[in-house]
Parts: structure tokens; sequence; C-alpha cells
């Protein structure tokens, strides 16, 4: 459990880090090449990947940083192809891609593997280029360290933007004075990662699983680089024609209304928690006014960490939450208890929501949301037409990304071209999966991708937040039968979900 704490926590981190030109134009070739080599080394506290993904062989895909330049410097990415468990497994591999963007999908191997992921096919992991186990590694330490301080500073405040942006000017300098070409870090360099791998690999059809970022870049992939791919698996969609930082809000609603709804349907929790939206309503107008401050035990460290919760820590734990499926069932109990003046709960969840220094691919993380997810539009309008009643502080930076606008002056990299952003058509079949609590990605953007996929289906599983296929057998049986027949996936267990039985003592 410590280590899933872990994994989930680097996740939201990730998240919270950020979320080229398109094919067509000649470009000097080059010739990718994969070198078998042994497993990474994980970081601690993970066990090493013998242990964990035992049967997996490991390598590096070798390309150009810049394929604009293909005869320039060259980066290494980190390959774990974990063999199928059947004796008689189908032809076509599954890809995972994964998200943040910065992410580490090779730690993402064994909940994927629990999910049956490697049953009957190969399972394929690559971490992205500048992500911790590739080389070379655009982490930044001294972002995390700032992320780890913000849990006991007010979220909201002009000191806290300016630290924040200083911590990511320092970041760039360091990664400049490597040599590094940050513009460089992209989803259409990784798209084309992705599409090397396969050559490189010498496999003629492979079935693609992305998931939070890692279905931007799926959807990249079926646009500039088609050709080998069978099918693709949407779960928690971000598609590149509408992510914005304004988009954010809505996305927070949605997942916040279906909390509250589905405690409202429960007898017991309508009882002992009724009215619930308006009790977190006026706790983030409360804590904005008059913050509280609380020391508590960090459940990933077991250190004593000191919590400030304003109006915006508060509305971002909540979202942050949606990585954190199992927890769910407590937030009522959570939130009422700090409306009542108890915030131990709360603030102790938020003190687990941070990871170690180094591990955030925060070159990719910002070359991708300042590349792409501009122009930025108004943060503040945006979030005052999906939730009116919080206050304008906390409505004037995105959840998950404050101060993004910021940083991207700062990390200063040249936008995609109007191009990169328009919907994404395909006839690749498609199974799109959206859970009903997540706050990060709502249903309206996997519709959004959906309309310009017309062999796309789209399925919701009710009770889960951000990341659905390790957190329900339902959904993992989903994607077994449409990897077996993406033309009629068998989706009849999802009439059956509810969410869970919302604690109430």
């Amino acid at each position: 459990m410590r280590v899933r704490r872990f994994l989930a926590a680097l996740t939201v981190v990730a998240a919270s880090a950020a979320v080229v030109a398109p094919a067509g134009a000649p470009q000097a070739r080059y010739e990718p090449r994969f070198e078998s080599a042994s497993c990474p080394d994980l970081p601690e506290p993970l066990p090493p990947l013998r242990e964990v993904l035992p049967a997996a062989r490991c390598g590096f895909l070798v390309v150009p940083e810049n394929r604009s330049r293909p005869e320039g410097r060259t980066i290494r990415l980190a390959v774990a192809i974990v063999p199928a468990v059947s004796t008689h497994p189908a032809p076509d591999p599954l890809v995972h891609l994964t998200g943040g963007p910065g992410g580490i999908a090779i730690l993402e191997g064994p909940r994927l593997v629990e999910a049956g992921f490697n049953q009957n096919r190969d399972l394929i992991l690559m971490d992205q280029r500048g992500t911790l186990l590739s080389e070379p590694a655009l982490t930044c330490a001294v972002i995390d360290r700032f992320n780890i301080r913000l849990i006991g500073r007010r979220y909201d405040s002009e000191s806290t933007r300016r630290r924040h942006v200083a911590a990511s000017r320092s970041c760039r300098r360091r990664l400049v004075r490597r040599g590094i070409d940050i513009a460089a870090y992209n989803t259409t360099e990784n798209a084309a990662d992705f599409a090397d791998l396969r050559r490189a690999l010498g496999i003629a059809e492979w079935n693609v699983f992305g998931v939070s970022y890692g279905t931007d870049l799926a959807l990249t992939l079926m646009r500039d680089h088609p050709e080998g791919i069978r099918s693709v698996v949407l779960d928690s969609t971000v598609p590149p024609n509408v992510v914005s930082l304004p988009g954010f809000w809505p996305n927070a609603r949605d997942g916040f209304n279906a909390l509250f709804r589905a405690c409202a349907a429960q007898r017991r929790c309508r009882s002992k928690y009724p009215r619930l939206k308006r009790t977190f309503t006026r706790s983030v107008r409360r804590l904005e006014s008059r913050p509280a401050r609380i020391t508590v035990r960090n459940p990933r460290t077991g250190r004593r960490t000191r919590v400030v919760l304003d109006g915006g820590a508060l509305v971002n734990w909540l979202v942050a939450m949606s990585f954190a499926t199992p927890s769910y069932k407590y937030l009522p109990a959570w939130i009422t208890k700090l409306a009542a003046g108890r915030p131990k709960s709360v603030a102790t969840s938020r003190a687990g929501q941070t990871a170690p220094p180094g591990f955030t691919g925060y070159g990719l993380a910002y070359g991708v949301g300042c590349r792409e997810s501009a122009p930025f539009a108004s943060v503040l309008a945006g979030g005052r037409r999906a939730l009116p009643g919080y206050p304008a502080s906390v409505l004037a930076e995105a959840p998950q990304f404050p101060y993004l606008d910021d940083d991207c002056r700062v990390w200063d990299v040249p936008r995609a071209p109007d191009a990169f952003r328009r919907p994404v058509r395909s006839r690749i079949p498609t199974l799109i999966l959206s859970g009903s609590f997540d706050a990060v990605t709502s249903l309206a953007w996997a519709r959004a991708a959906a309309r310009t996929l017309p062999n796309s289906r789209i399925v919701r599983i009710p009770g889960v937040g951000h990341f659905v296929v390790p957190e329900s057998p339902c959904a993992q049986e989903v994607v077994a039968t449409f990897l077996t027949r993406p033309g009629a996936p068998n989706t009849s267990c999802v009439a059956s979900l509810r969410p869970p039985a919302f604690v109430t003592r």
C-alpha cells in the first residue's frame, strides 16, 4: 500500500506540473535503433524492477533529440517489454503511453500487469523523452522541493507565485546549461518516438493505450503516424483541440458535482451530510479568508508536516483526490469535519499529495504545456462561469496548474502551429473510458474527442476517478474484450456498477 500511495502521489505531481509541427513537412532521414540493456534501477522506496516485472526485457530506443537536425544530439528512451502470460499470445502487442506530462511509464507496469494487460499479448512500456528513466532526464528537484514547501504556505498568494516562477526559471537555466534543446520536448516529437519504437522493434501492428496526457499523445500518434495502429484505448481523455487552462475549471466542477450527487443519492450519506455541495463551497470561501493551519503526520514519509489550507489549497486537494479512487468513500465525512473546524483528515490527505524531489520530467511537462495549451484564455473568466460561488483569488489560477502562464513566459519555447490544435480525425477503432468522479478530465472532453472518431465508443465507469483501468475490474473486462474484438467490446458489466457506499460513521 505504501508503494501504491507513492505511485499515486507521483501521478498527482506529474499532473500538477503541466497537461513539432504536424507530420507533412519534409525531414532528413535517420534510422532509429533499439539497444538491449539491463532493466533500470527504480528509485527508493520502490523495489527493483526485476522484482515487480521479473520477466521483462529492457533496453533503449535511440532517436534524434530534434528531428529537424537528425545529425545532431541523440537521446535514449528507456523501454521495458513484458511478455504475455498466454502460451499463444496475439501477434499485436499493447503499448502504454503514460500521463503527466512527465510521468514514468515503467513504474506503472505492475499496475497494468495486475489489470491483465499482458494476459494475451506483450505489454510495451517506454518512458517518454525527458522523463526519469530516459537519457537525458529533464527532472528538476528545485520545483519538487518548492511543491513540498507549498503544503505549508498559502496557495493563493503573490509570494507563492514569485517563488513558483523562480523555481521554474532555475530549472530552465540548469537544463539549458546542460545543452538541452528544451523546445524539442513536445508531443509531436514524442509521438514520432513511439512510431520509431514500433519500427525499431519490427512490429507490424500494435494496440495503443493512453492515459491522461497519454491520450493527447495517442491522438497525435493517430493523426501523425496512423500506420500500424490496430486499435486505441483512451483512458481519461485530453483532446489536443480542447485542452486549455480555463477548461480545467468545468472539469473540476463536473467531478465535484458527481461526488455531491452520489452522496445525495445514498440515503445514509444524504442524511448524515446534507447539502454537501454547499458545505464545500462555504469552506472554500471561509478558508480563503481565514486559512486553517495544522501540523499532521505525512502519510507518505511519516514526518510531522505543517499544512496550510486556504480556498485554493482545498479546491486543488479535491481535484487531486481524482487520483485516489479508494479514498473517495471518506470524502463526504472529511469535508464535513473540515467545515466543523476539524481539518486533520483533509490536511493529512493533502500532505500525502507530494512526491520526493527528482521524479517528474518537468522539461517535457513545460514543453508540452507551454507549447501546446497556448494561447492562454482567461482562466478567471472560465472559473467564474463554472464555479461562480468560489472567490476570484481561487479561480484566477487553473486547478493543478497554478501560475503556468507565468512559468511559460520564463520557459520561452515556440508555440505549436494552429494545425496541432485541430480535432483528430481517424477511423481507427477507439475505446474511450471516463470515470464519473474524475475532476481532471471530464466526460465532456471524452465526447469532444469522440466527435471526430466515427469508430469510437465511450464507456463511463461510475464511482471511479482519474485513470480508470487500475481501479475498475469492469473496465479491465471491457478493455480485454475490445482488444479481442475492437468493433464489438462487451460492456454489459457497466450497467450494474454503482458508486461506493460512503462512510457515515
